[in-house]
């Protein structure tokens, strides 16, 4: 009886050993999954790219699409009240956007608070909106927004968008002595936005 007892026994640790290592196996598998759905995930978009629409949640709940500014270049700054250069940078953005209304030109700015609490958001839009009434901000709550455009590796981050809603150029963790070439990029899109097109040929 002992030795019948001793072959279960060995039977037993043999499937048991079997077992562990298809739970390994499967482990790997699922790691591996994960991995490469985290990297799908964060992957930046390039230009030329097709974003998602989405460009978070306004002070009084609406919510902000790159469709509703279809026509216009837009241009979206991801920012934070920890970031130095993002604040010192907001009434730049707010001036450009007031000198686009005085002289008519199709341009929409955005400012996207990243990942900082509501009220944090609410406080400084409020005050922005007095000295810069023609800046949009919207908040991103937990950084969906900005993750496609890679604001996980750091802010500011600026995405510039053609008419027809392609990003057109994408700068990440940028500083104040590339603003001169963000200027150039954002006018050489407003004067292609200005040329008449040309209507096609009838067949």
């Amino acid at each position: 009886m002992s030795a019948l007892s001793h072959d279960h026994g060995g039977c037993y640790a043999a499937e048991n050993d079997k077992g562990k290592i298809l739970m390994r196996r499967i482990a790997v598998l699922f790691a591996c999954l994960l991995a490469c759905t985290g990297a799908f995930a964060g992957t930046t978009l390039q230009p030329g790219d097709t974003p998602p629409d989405t460009l978070g949640v306004t002070r009084d709940g609406t919510h902000l699409t790159l469709s509703s500014m279809r026509g216009k270049v837009v241009v979206v700054s991801f920012w934070a009240t920890w970031c130095g250069y993002c604040m010192k940078e907001m009434p730049t953005l707010g001036s450009i956007q007031q000198v686009a209304i005085q002289k008519h030109l199709p341009l929409q700015i955005v400012a996207v608070n990243h990942q900082e609490n509501r009220e944090t958001f609410v406080g400084v839009a409020r005050n922005m909106h007095r000295l810069l009434p023609s800046l949009l901000m919207s908040w991103d709550e937990n950084g969906s927004v900005g993750r496609p455009y890679g604001s996980d590796d750091g802010i500011p981050v600026m995405a510039i968008f053609h008419p027809d809603g392609t990003l057109a150029d994408l700068h990440v963790g940028y500083d104040e002595s590339d603003l001169n070439g963000i200027l150039g990029e954002i006018n050489t899109l407003l004067a292609d936005a200005a040329k008449p097109r040309t209507a096609p040929a009838s067949p």
